[in-house]
């Protein structure tokens, strides 16, 4: 990953570790810090992007915000037996990946100084892709099915707010 790219998305660090291990401390998911130079136990895609493995999600200071939060959703909203064997592939189809998407803008919403506009801007400068073109788009005018899905599995409530729990269903 190039350095001007990860200069243009917000790391953990700027979001900062305390608001992260607060936002994720309903879900039992337990932030690690890794120094700069390690490698990041857990990490599907490699440096630097965030690792799972078990309950613990692995960052350094400059792994991109939007990493965390999109492992961090994996985390949340796969069912009780994969998270059980959970180790670096958080797996999932195609109605996961999208309510992991939908969550991580979700979560940013409650981290100071980030917001949707901000994960929405991320998500789009890392690559992400949606059929609409922008993260943004997607989220506001495609995404009917995946609020359904991430209401069924109670991850979020009727007004879109997280429930602090995690998937319970297979």
């Amino acid at each position: 990953m190039s350095t001007s790219l990860l200069n243009q998305v917000m790391s953990c660090a700027a979001a900062g570790l305390p608001a992260l291990r607060q936002l994720l401390q309903p879900y039992a998911l337990k932030v690690v810090m890794i120094a700069d130079q390690a490698t990041l136990p857990g990490s599907f895609w490699g440096d630097p992007e965030a690792g799972l493995i078990g309950d613990r999600l692995f960052i350094r200071p400059q792994t991109p915000l939007q990493s965390a939060l999109h492992e961090a959703c994996h985390y949340i909203c796969m069912d009780p037996r994969r998270r059980a064997r959970l180790h670096t592939d958080a797996g999932g189809g195609y109605d996961e990946e999208n309510a992991v998407c939908y969550l991580q803008v979700l979560l940013a919403e409650q981290l100071p100084h980030v917001g949707r506009e901000r994960m929405w801007a991320d998500m789009d400068s890392w690559g992400y892709s949606f059929r609409l073109g922008s993260a943004r788009r997607w989220f506001e005018d495609d995404a009917g099915e995946v609020r359904q899905w991430l209401e069924q599995q109670n991850l979020i409530d009727a007004r879109q707010q997280p429930t602090g729990q995690l998937r319970q269903s297979a």
